[in-house]
C-alpha cells in the first residue's frame, strides 16, 4: 500500500467511525454519557475492562456497571467505603458472568484502591 492508498484508506475510516451514528452502537458511547473529565476517564477505563465479544452486551454491561457506581464513577472512586467494594463483588457476579470475572474484580478493586490511596 503506497502513501496515496493509505491516505484514502484512513480517510474512509474517519468517515466510517468519526460520526455520531457509529457511537450509538459502540461501547465508546459509555464515556460520552459524562461531562466531567474524570468521570469520562474512569467510565472509559471500566468499559475497556469488559470490552470483548458482542458490542451490544458490552454496552449493556457497561451501563449496568455505571449504575453500580451510582452513575458517578469519579465520586465513587473518591468517596466509596470498603463495604461498597464488597457489594460490587455480588453485583458483578449477577451482571457479568464471564470466565475472567475474578480477574476483572481483582483489577477493579486494585484500581479503586490505587486511585484513592
Amino acid at each position: 500500500m503506497n502513501k496515496t492508498e493509505l491516505k484514502q484508506f484512513l480517510d474512509e475510516k474517519v468517515i466510517q467511525y468519526n460520526n455520531p451514528r457509529f457511537i450509538e452502537s459502540d461501547p465508546i458511547q459509555i464515556p460520552h454519557l459524562f461531562t466531567v473529565k474524570e468521570d469520562i476517564e474512569i467510565a472509559a477505563f471500566l468499559t475497556a475492562t469488559i470490552a470483548w465479544g458482542n458490542r451490544k452486551s458490552i454496552i449493556n454491561n457497561a451501563k449496568k456497571m455505571m449504575e453500580l457506581v451510582g452513575n458517578s464513577p469519579y465520586d465513587f472512586v473518591l468517596n466509596h467505603k470498603p463495604h461498597h467494594l464488597d457489594n460490587l463483588d455480588v453485583l458483578f457476579t449477577e451482571l457479568l458472568i464471564v470466565p475472567t470475572l475474578n480477574t476483572l474484580l481483582k483489577h477493579f478493586n486494585i484500581f479503586i484502591k490505587t486511585i484513592t490511596d
